[in-house]
């Protein structure tokens, strides 16, 4: 949004005058709308209603975990991979 600096047009003097940038005023007042319906939206849901009746503290949920933590084969563990070439491979060359 530029500022059009003071000038001679046509033999007069113009001011120095602001103008918007084309569709900037469109794009402002979506932005405004938009603005608008979001803090509608958000302010609507906040405030302690009727709903809610007691003391104000709310029921934590319960854990439904079970430990000691056992995975699937705990009791019998697979045998570790081997390797299935007899010739050593050398990985530090190329």
């Amino acid at each position: 949004m530029p500022w059009v600096e003071e000038h001679v047009r046509g033999g007069r003097k113009v001011r120095r005058y602001f103008r918007w940038a084309p569709g900037a005023r469109r794009d402002l007042a979506i932005l405004a709308l938009l603005g608008l319906a979001v803090a509608g939206y958000s302010g609507s849901g906040t405030g302690m209603g009727a709903q809610e009746s007691g003391s104000g503290t709310r029921p934590r949920p319960a854990s439904t975990a079970v430990y000691p933590v056992h995975f699937p084969g705990w009791e019998k563990p697979k045998p570790a991979p081997q390797p299935t070439v007899s010739y050593p491979i050398p990985f530090d060359r190329r």
